[in-house]
């Protein structure tokens, strides 16, 4: 069955450039749907969804937007317009994958309407910001695509060519290939770091698996925390694994690898049962290619490839993040267990280690131990986070709350 693509972006300015895109499509065996989210302008021909059907979607007007006078407010009004009229047409099976084009007013809109499709759905960016610090991570959708638009801020050429022809291909590509998440198992969202840092998920995967539920790890790097976020916030996961709570302390020392604020909030607030551990809690991520702030001039560190060097933490730093995952707790409403591996939190601060401090370890945990909400069930295991007992003990809890019917499956 042929596969149909909705087309989103500013027709009145960019008219020959979205309908080369779905020229692009259409002459792969696609089918198009248009969507115009201009304010001031009109297309050379109608779209399948104008811009007033957009901005009244909304509960606006393109009236409203022009009253307004203002750039941003005008283009937020059909923000938030496109974003529901696209989720309502997927909900009604419209369309099987999307594509947005644009500049920074495009890019800033397609955001939006990528975070309000389900994750699986083909979303795409075609930008000429694409990979630009301008886009902060907590506005990604956790399977976006972007394609940068080379060469396409005014009028067609055979350089921007190039980047909407393979953008085209990428989007009518995904929406045959794609393989939608299978919902016939309950999901568990677990976080970590690499193998070399962090070692449970090796033992707690495939005994979550004999249990009949499915495990997605997610990469605690900034990304990886953002995307776990946004399942959680969608209520996608039966229980979580949140054992590497690193981005915390990112986000509250300013470190730009962070999963935003609300990192360690989402599966709480949504009453999804989680187990938490402050993995990694005594590092900060920064960006290795980068000069080293001033501020972490003085602190240990430890390179951990070119991308991607980790500061140490003082002891008043770790007592900081301790405080911050008791807050962040505290919003919780529904079952929450705290982990304690009173050995250690990293493979780094097993003793021996190059990053071992017992005395930095015991500060965070007493930190902790007096600031725990009531809410959260405090948990104490004499192991270190990657020994046979900690998963042993996160086992035996999740065990406990599927007899008692608190997780499902």
């Amino acid at each position: 069955m042929d596969k149909t693509i909705l087309v989103i972006g500013t027709y009145d300015t960019k008219d020959d450039e979205l309908n080369f895109l779905a020229d692009a499509i259409r002459g792969q065996g696609g089918k198009v749907l248009t969507m115009d989210v201009s304010v001031l302008g009109d297309p050379a021909n109608p779209t399948d969804y104008s811009k007033h059907d957009v901005a009244a979607e909304g509960g606006s007007s393109i009236q409203a937007a022009i009253d307004s006078g203002d750039e941003n407010h005008a283009m937020q009004i059909m923000a938030h317009g496109a974003a529901l009229l696209t989720a309502r047409l997927y909900s009604e099976g419209r369309f099987d994958g999307m594509i947005v084009l644009g500049g920074t007013m495009g890019t800033d809109l397609a955001l939006d309407v990528c975070a309000a499709l389900p994750l699986g759905v083909p979303k795409y960016i075609v930008s000429t910001v694409s990979f630009s610090p301008l886009i902060p991570s907590d506005r990604l959708a956790p399977d976006v695509q972007m394609i940068l638009w080379a060469g396409g801020l005014y009028g067609l050429n055979s350089v921007c060519k190039a980047s909407l022809s393979q953008a085209a291909g990428a989007v009518l590509g995904a929406a045959r290939a794609v393989q939608m998440p299978d919902r016939s198992k309950p999901l568990i969202g677990m976080t970590s770091l690499g193998k070399s840092a962090l070692k449970y998920m090796v033992a707690l995967k495939p005994a979550l698996e004999e249990r009949g539920y499915e495990v997605a790890v997610f990469h605690a790097t900034g990304m990886g925390g953002r995307a776990f976020e946004s399942l959680a916030a969608q209520g996608a996961f039966a229980c979580v694994f949140d054992f590497c709570t690193q981005e915390l302390g990112n986000h509250i020392h300013g470190s730009n690898i962070s999963a935003g604020p609300d990192r360690l909030t989402n599966a709480g607030l949504k009453g999804i049962p989680q187990l938490v551990s402050p993995g990694c809690y005594d590092l900060v991520d920064i960006v290795g290619w980068q000069p080293v702030p001033e501020k972490w001039a003085a602190h240990p560190q430890h390179a951990h490839n070119r991308l991607l060097t980790s500061i140490v933490l003082d002891h008043d730093e770790r007592k900081q993040v301790a405080r911050a995952h008791c807050e962040q707790l505290s919003k919780a409403k529904g079952p929450t267990a705290l982990l304690l591996p009173k050995g250690g939190c990293g493979e780094w601060d097993r003793p021996g280690a190059d990053l071992h401090d017992r005395a930095g370890l015991e500060i965070f945990l007493q930190e902790i131990t007096a600031n725990c909400p009531p809410n959260a069930e405090l948990v104490e295991i004499d192991a270190h986070i990657n020994d046979a007992a900690f998963a042993e003990k996160a086992l035996e809890i999740f065990d406990r709350w599927r007899a008692e019917g608190i997780v499902p499956g």
